[in-house]
């Protein structure tokens, strides 16, 4: 998926069942409820309302994000600027599971970051706006949380 396939609105805009995916979604990584069955009738939606949009809608709100985000980014190819989103990530409260870096090409390099996100201090777009603003960072986007 590209970045351009996301869009942030507000949920006040959205139909209420998109709220509720999302709710269920947590009623069931959290355990609350058992199966599917049980949250949906908890949070009042169908199961087929569920399904249709489960790995679609999503929160981006640190307490509904879920444990793993992916970021990609192109950093100019200077000395200590994946340090410092490094640095940046962790003072936010995230952890790296994974690295992937391209060889750079004409001074930029790609690189892909999954994240656990499940003790993030800020909502995941505050974080991302925090490595868009180092110094070497060229381009930083959301590829997808889980």
């Amino acid at each position: 998926m590209k970045n351009a396939d996301f869009l942030i609105v507000n949920r006040k805009l959205l139909p209420e069942c998109f709220s509720k995916v999302v709710e269920t979604r947590r009623l069931l990584e959290s355990h609350a409820e058992k199966d599917v069955s049980s949250a949906v009738r908890r949070t009042g939606i169908s199961r087929s309302t569920y399904y249709k949009y489960k790995d679609d809608v999503f929160s981006l709100n640190s307490e509904k994000t879920g444990r793993k985000a992916v970021i990609s980014m192109l950093l100019s190819h200077e000395i200590g600027v994946l340090s410092n989103v490094l640095n940046t990530l962790s003072s936010f409260g995230g952890s790296v599971i994974a690295i992937s870096q391209s060889v750079p090409i004409h001074n930029v390099a790609s690189v892909m970051l999954t994240l656990d996100v499940s003790r993030l201090e800020s909502p995941v777009r505050d974080v991302l706006s925090g490595i868009s603003d180092i110094r070497g960072v060229e381009d930083a986007r959301l590829v997808l949380v889980e």
